[in-house]
């Protein structure tokens, strides 16, 4: 595990973007699981900003939607496929994307997930946000490190936090989720954590022990980097 604490959100998205490009110029054709959330948006636009100036090529990666909330219509504006392909799709160029059909039954949404996921041979780059009970895309405590994709009820803690992006639109309490198991296998991980009230769940993930009660603790058996402002990091060496 590397962390690296940053002065403040504009220095976090520039290293994130740094590590991500990194990745996507090394291996053109990476698989990156994309999480959606205010922490990453920076970071997508830095990104957009280097595909723009013809400094970084993201055509032949495939983006992979991590989650999604149930019973939306089409077009909704609180899907997160539609954020997703809003932030990091479009403006990075990117032709091909495994996302979650939400035309199909759930059990058969996620398993087609997952077989498209295994026929790009897995995730080379998952790019995660840290919730606020330290859960990882929807994976609710308690969620092992077998915890498989799957439909699951959001708890108090992700409701309210995901209020705050919809206004007065209706948090869905149903959502889908790329499996613990899928998070964990990523060959490489970039967590990214802003603000002063993720502190102690950010401490808890890496100091304290592995957990089900905190799913984000078990990154710490991948190959992870985590970037934090000196706010969320306050306490941490």
């Amino acid at each position: 595990m590397t962390l690296e604490i940053l002065a403040d959100a504009e220095h976090l998205a520039a290293r994130a973007a740094d590590f991500i490009a990194g990745v996507i110029n090394e291996k053109p054709q990476t698989t990156v699981l994309v999480a959606t959330g205010n922490t990453p948006m920076r970071t997508y636009a830095e990104l957009e900003r280097r595909v723009k100036a013809g400094e970084l090529d993201c055509s032949s990666a495939t983006a992979v939607q991590l989650d999604e909330y149930l019973g939306l219509p089409e077009g909704d504006p609180r899907s997160l496929y539609g954020w997703m392909e809003r932030a990091f799709v479009r403006p990075l160029g990117i032709q091909r994307v495994i996302r979650f059909d939400s035309a199909l039954e759930p059990h058969s949404a996620c398993a087609r997930f997952d077989r498209e996921v295994a026929g790009v041979d897995g995730i080379d780059l998952a790019i995660l946000g840290l919730g606020p009970n330290g859960h990882l895309g929807f994976n609710e405590p308690p969620s092992g490190p077998d915890a498989p994709t799957r439909a699951l009820t959001l708890t108090p803690e992700s409701l309210s936090s995901n209020a705050a992006y919809w206004g007065e639109l209706e948090v869905p309490t149903r959502a889908l989720t790329a499996g613990m198991s899928t998070i964990l296998s990523s060959r490489r991980v970039l967590l990214l954590v802003l603000g002063a009230h993720k502190r102690e769940v950010l401490a808890r993930a890496l100091l304290g022990p592995l957990t089900p009660d905190l799913p984000a603790s078990y990154l710490r058996d991948t190959n992870l980097t985590v970037l934090a402002d000196q706010a969320a990091a306050r306490g941490l060496t």
